[in-house]
């Protein structure tokens, strides 16, 4: 990193959502670490009172459910305040629910996506405005391995990354010449609270072979198979250092390996079904 990179990158502020645990905090304690303000959101921001300690002014903890539109925008508004300015937003602040599609309760997903997705529109809507404004900044979209393949338990989860994903396709077109930056993060297996807090729908024994054996497999999974979540930050803040960031960023092998056969699979779909996909324009 040279000397014009560092000087920026230690004025930089940043906005996570999800602060308090996993990946969030991670992010949070390495942008303190390298000199960096942070506002930390989460609905319950009590796991920072340490660090705001330590840290004193460089870290804003911001008590906001991304789910409460209002909420968010007073965020902001605090952070601005404090700081000036935004640079980084990360969308980090998550739900996960595992269980058949057909099992899951009305209100379990619509929980699942007020959070992953309505939540996510709450945070753009309330910090692009800034962004715009300053012609610059980069947006950090939490998605997952589940963003771009989906197996059995995790079809409404997916569902909410795979919206993410959409709609971070469009976004990062929209604002590129504005001077903002989009990269849609998508780590796979990783060592947080995340699995241990999945709401899990009332189970179906039809079910038993397919979603019960996915949830078996993944709890005996060995610590091995899961990436540390300091080591997901330093992969997104080396995206976030570049001067060229990717749109889409796999972080862990499990992400990958998840991943690779999942988007082959739909390249073989096309190329095989090309007779009837030119047939219907005849």
């Amino acid at each position: 990193m040279n000397e014009a990179t560092n000087h920026q990158a230690h004025l930089r502020t940043w906005l996570i959502t999800g602060a308090t645990s996993g990946i969030g905090r991670e992010l949070t304690l390495q942008a303190l670490e390298n000199g960096e303000t942070v506002a930390a959101l989460a609905r319950d921001t009590s796991p920072l009172d340490e660090l705001a300690r330590a840290h004193g002014e460089r870290l804003l903890p911001v008590p906001a459910d991304v789910r409460d539109e209002q909420a968010v925008r007073d965020a902001v508004e605090s952070t601005l305040a404090r700081f000036g300015r935004i640079d980084v937003v990360a969308n980090n602040a998550g739900y996960g629910l595992f269980g058949a599609v057909e099992e899951a309760s009305d209100t379990q997903v619509r929980a699942v996506f007020d959070t992953n997705v309505l939540g996510v529109l709450n945070v753009l809507r309330a910090t692009l405005p800034v962004l715009r404004a300053q012609r610059s900044g980069h947006v950090l979209q939490g998605s997952s391995v589940y963003g771009q393949s989906a197996h059995p338990g995790v079809g409404l989860l997916a569902a909410t990354k795979y919206a993410v994903e959409g709609l971070s396709d469009a976004l990062a077109a929209e604002v590129a010449p504005l001077g903002i930056k989009v990269t849609v993060v998508q780590p796979g297996m990783t060592a947080t609270p995340f699995l241990a807090n999945l709401d899990v729908a009332a189970g179906l024994a039809d079910y038993d072979r397919t979603v019960r054996e996915v949830q078996k497999a993944i709890g005996e999974l060995p610590a091995s198979a899961f990436s540390a979540a300091a080591r997901i930050a330093e992969g997104i803040r080396a995206a976030v250092d570049s001067p060229n960031p990717p749109l889409r960023l796999a972080l862990g092998t499990s992400s990958a390996t998840a991943m690779r056969p999942a988007l082959e699979a739909r390249i073989a779909d096309l190329d095989s079904w090309q007779h009837v996909t030119d047939a219907v324009d005849r």
